[in-house]
């Protein structure tokens, strides 16, 4: 028989025990924990870089300062002043709108042609999701090349077929039109793929017996497309837009491989004008400035997609 003093220990010993198997048994402390390690993340990598970039846009600082003073809403008043800001500014919505029109059309129909069972289908979603596995670098010197005024296959290709006459010869990143439209490209060919993996997966949710149904009443294509599949797949059209708006507002990459802002400054967005001018000019405080303009829309624009999409939902 146990003393009652060994009873307490054993009990006291298994207390923590029955406290912790309670918290894992826990769904709310369990998501908690299972949710922490993508906070920590988030504070670290997104929440501290925004607060410095806070804290610099409203000081002097720059690349080679010791220190810095409290300047107010001075660096937001001097980019505003800069007719290259809103040259900037113009091209970014340029950028982001028609390239995310685009991506959004061709994505529902690749996604609606891969719901279609054909001999390489396996191929086809290789080839289309080829872009967003290539290093975006690697890719985009492609694409330099592609568009080379000497060298480009799409030149020689028009003059071999006729499409291009003898005194015909497009500099497609040395002409301010033509450079923007070859960077949207280049930057629909990179988010083509992660727009229509995420519309496919809409598509695969909506069950195959509304469509039987709809067709047995006698109900058309463009009937099931607009009073159903589009309907049905809103949401996810809306999240999928979301993440393009946010990614394409704020990417440089594209810009930076392709023109570097050129020429003479006419392909520069935000993104790429706020790099050059924070860090390869030195001015932090500025660059900083123009990294914060587009934060209030894109929060209004965040908040409105998600809404439509919550809404849509319920319905």
């Amino acid at each position: 028989m146990t003393p009652p003093q060994d009873a307490g220990t054993a009990a006291m010993a298994m207390a923590p025990r029955r406290y912790f198997g309670h918290l894992i048994d826990s769904e709310e402390w369990l998501g908690r924990a299972m949710i922490g390690p993508a906070v920590v993340y988030i504070v670290l990598l997104v929440g501290f870089p925004f607060l410095l970039a806070l804290f610099y846009s409203v000081s002097n600082i720059t690349v080679g300062s010791a220190a810095t003073k409290f300047v107010g809403l001075h660096n937001f008043k001097m980019i505003m002043e800069n007719p290259s800001f809103w040259v900037a500014l113009k091209n970014t919505f340029i950028f982001t709108i028609v390239s995310q029109v685009i991506v959004l059309v061709l994505a529902k129909i690749l996604a609606m042609a891969l719901m279609k069972e054909f001999r390489g289908k396996w191929f086809v979603r290789f080839l289309i999701l080829l872009p967003w596995v290539a290093p975006v670098s690697l890719g985009a010197i492609g694409w330099l090349w592609i568009f080379d005024s000497i060298y480009s296959i799409i030149n020689w290709t028009g003059r071999a077929l006729g499409i291009f006459g003898p005194e015909v010869w497009p500099i497609w990143l040395g002409q301010p039109t033509l450079a923007m439209a070859s960077i949207i490209t280049v930057h629909v060919w990179r988010m083509l793929p992660l727009a229509t993996v995420i519309v496919l997966a809409g598509l695969s949710s909506i069950p195959q017996d509304i469509h039987d149904a709809a067709q047995v009443d006698g109900a058309g294509f463009w009937r099931r497309l607009f009073q159903i599949t589009i309907p049905l797949v809103l949401p996810i059209l809306m999240v999928a837009m979301l993440f393009g708006i946010v990614f394409t507002s704020t990417d440089m990459v594209v810009v930076y491989v392709l023109t570097r802002g050129g020429p003479y400054d006419s392909t520069h967005v935000l993104a790429s004008q706020a790099f050059f001018t924070g860090i390869e000019g030195g001015d932090l405080a500025e660059g900083a400035a123009i990294a914060l303009f587009l934060f209030p829309i894109l929060v209004a624009v965040a908040i409105g997609f998600l809404t439509v999409a919550r809404r849509s939902e319920v319905a």
